[in-house]
């Protein structure tokens, strides 16, 4: 059984070898909030913290976070990390190449823009095209579209929907399907 399911996970992982967005990465990060608390630090040698609250939306790009609550923290490289929390935290990013986007939710969402990582823990989900997992915690890597879904059962927390991982993947198209007519 384990090995169908990591048949399963490898092929969802090399459906198509396409990357996300990668002019993103060179954008800048846009917030919008009801509310916000930003630290103006003067030192190079801390990291500034701002808090934005009711209704944030982040945007990078083609990126889009949606959350109750942002937390951003930016070291003194210029680096952010962010860390979104919400009855459900929505993600959204264009794949590079393609009109298609990968889709997230989660009630918590770790961003870091040094890395491209995105993580989504609680009742997370991460959809591409008609493809879907679901755990509870999924570690997304933003460059190379590869993840990693674990239940709660193996992140040692209490049991409850999100205690398996669950992976849906769509058959591909065949030009000889059912309604190709071969004469």
């Amino acid at each position: 059984m384990k090995l169908l399911i990591a048949l399963l996970l490898i092929n969802f992982l090399y459906i198509g070898n396409v990357f996300a967005e990668r002019a993103d990465r060179d954008k800048p990060i846009h917030l919008e909030a009801d509310r916000a608390t930003v630290e103006d630090v003067n030192s190079k040698d801390t990291s500034r913290i701002s808090t934005f609250t009711g209704n944030v939306v982040l945007t990078q790009g083609t990126m889009v976070i949606r959350a109750d609550k942002v937390i951003m923290k930016e070291d003194e490289n210029g680096f952010r990390h962010a860390t979104a929390l919400g009855d459900l935290v929505s993600f959204r990013q264009k794949r590079d190449g393609l009109d298609e986007y990968i889709k997230g939710w989660s009630r918590r969402v770790e961003f870091d823009n040094k890395t491209d990582q995105l993580e989504l823990f609680r009742q997370a989900r991460l959809k591409r095209g008609e493809d879907e997992v679901k755990g509870d915690y999924i570690s997304y890597n933003m460059t190379s579209e590869f993840f990693q879904v674990k239940g709660s059962n193996e992140r040692g927390v209490e049991s409850g929907p999100d205690s398996r991982v669950r992976i849906v993947i769509q058959p591909k198209n065949n030009a000889n399907g059912p309604d190709t007519k071969v004469q």
